[in-house]
């Protein structure tokens, strides 16, 4: 059952948690997944243009913006198994699904165990294994604390979130142990994939170019787009374009087979 909620979205229960969301547009669902720590805001800058061909629904994961958060730790599994049952609650059969950060590490393990669920993937900056992300970002996280770490963010979960500006503390220690331990997604899950798929990234991503690569070349006929000029934060840097590779990708036939020579 849907309900309304502050903010201008619903609430749906899903998986024991009442899950905010917006809704955009018509035509085909699209599901957008934002980043750890972050909010359905995020994609503000893309969804516009994204309305006008999808049904586009922007959920908030637990935790995160007007979600309230659960009891224990977190998991990309345990978040991935919530997006499905939000799925579920608003009848949604098949979906595309854009994922950026920690969206895109749970879209590939919705995409691996509920194919039938995944109409196109996009994967936006996302890693398939703790170790693809950069020695810096791992060394920065090893001593980080809630109240040096990126004090926007600090704000934005303190005007939204219904749990209190001082849960903030705990839901950093639960992504900051989830950033440095998880994922570990085998190769041989990821070619399990099978809708077709968009790898992208920044050129300057905190994911290691060598780990998207590899990330590229296990799913089965896969696309990549590097975006130059781009940090991690590449849906903000360069909104633009990105919007257009997502249009231009849920357009797109099949991907032609290489040839040799």
């Amino acid at each position: 059952m849907t309900a309304p909620a502050t903010g201008g979205g619903r609430t749906v229960r899903a998986n024991g948690v009442d899950s905010y969301y917006e809704a955009h547009g018509a035509g085909a669902p699209l599901l957008l997944l934002h980043g750890g720590l972050e909010t359905i805001e995020s994609f503000a800058a893309l969804v516009p243009a994204l309305a006008e061909r999808c049904r586009v629904l922007l959920p908030e994961r637990r935790g995160h913006g007007r979600t309230p958060d659960g009891d224990g730790p977190l998991s990309y599994e345990l978040m991935a198994a919530d997006t499905i049952a939000f799925a579920e609650a608003l009848g949604i059969a098949s979906a595309h699904l854009a994922g950026y950060s920690d969206g895109a590490n749970v879209a590939m393990l919705i995409a691996i165990a509920r194919p039938q669920l995944v109409r196109r993937l996009v994967l936006i900056s996302g890693n398939f294994d703790a170790s693809g992300m950069t020695d810096a970002f791992q060394a920065q996280l090893a001593d980080a604390t809630a109240e040096r770490y990126a004090p926007a963010l600090a704000a934005a979960y303190a005007r939204l979130s219904p749990d209190g500006a001082g849960h903030f503390a705990v839901m950093f220690e639960k992504l900051r142990r989830l950033w440095l331990e998880q994922p570990h997604i085998a190769p041989v899950e990821l070619a399990r994939i099978t809708a077709p798929t968009l790898v992208l990234c920044g050129d300057r991503d905190l994911v290691r170019l060598e780990h998207t690569l590899e990330l590229f070349r296990a799913i089965p006929g896969a696309r990549l787009a590097v975006v130059p000029g781009s940090s991690h934060g590449v849906i903000e840097d360069q909104p633009a374009l990105v919007t257009r590779l997502l249009l231009n990708f849920l357009d797109a036939g099949p991907v032609a087979p290489a040839r040799a020579g």
